[in-house]
């Protein structure tokens, strides 16, 4: 563990019951690291008042009852944890996640093909190399940004959302890849899917993952896809 001064914190409200905390301008690693370790010190330990946490790329908000407290008691509260704040970049948890890259689940296969002038192996191979941080979780339970997505698969989004992505697609959405861990709307563009709950309410822990954590796509075929299948529904 080692303590990053960082850029001065930015505070901003957020309405009459949000206090929004911006630590750079950048999305990087390094900011985002000192984002989450200011929520994990805030929840430990809550500032009276403070009713929600909830931390972004490179930001954190802060909402609460103004009955209770004030912006200013938070400011000077989180100006406190952030002289003493201890911060550790390199020792994410990774997460593999099998992912079958063929035609059946990657119905956007060809777009990026075309947007990249890369055949589906290259595509496959540059996807599945780096280890994607995890820089936050929102849109719907599980859905995780992830960052680290090479340049050559940069690939806009589809013109016309689908209504329904199914669970456990894969996909890339200008300069980010990400999963969908339920069936939603949603507009990337599909390259595969993966066989894993990402979300499964029942489980002791429902996610596979959190933020801060790092993301390994692995390639599989199409039968160890409909294998790790039938394991996860037993």
């Amino acid at each position: 563990m080692s303590k990053t001064k960082g850029e001065k914190l930015v505070f901003r409200y957020a309405g009459e019951r949000g206090l929004l905390i911006e630590f750079g301008q950048d999305i990087n690693p390094e900011i985002n690291a000192r984002v989450r370790a200011m929520a994990a010190a805030l929840e430990k330990n809550t500032p009276m008042g403070v009713t929600e946490i909830i931390p972004a790329y490179r930001s954190l908000l802060l909402t609460f009852d103004p009955l209770l407290t004030h912006p200013e008691r938070i400011k000077t509260k989180v100006k406190s944890i952030d002289n003493i704040l201890k911060i550790d970049i390199e020792s994410s948890r990774v997460v593999k996640i099998p992912v079958c890259y063929s035609k059946e689940y990657g119905p956007d296969m060809e777009n990026v093909k075309d947007s990249s002038g890369l055949n589906a192996q290259e595509i496959i191979k540059l996807h599945s190399q780096p280890e994607y941080l995890i820089y936050m979780i929102g849109f719907t339970p599980g859905f995780a940004f992830l960052g680290g997505l090479n340049r050559d698969l940069f690939t806009p989004r589809l013109e016309t959302p689908r209504m329904a992505v199914p669970e456990g697609s894969v996909g890339i959405a200008n300069n980010q890849t990400g999963m969908y861990p339920i069936t939603s709307p949603g507009g990337w563009q599909i390259i595969g899917r993966t066989p894993l709950k990402l979300f499964a309410p029942h489980r002791e822990k429902p996610f596979l993952y959190k933020a801060g954590d790092k993301i390994k796509f692995f390639p599989i075929s199409p039968q160890e896809y409909k294998i790790l299948q039938e394991q996860e529904q037993n």
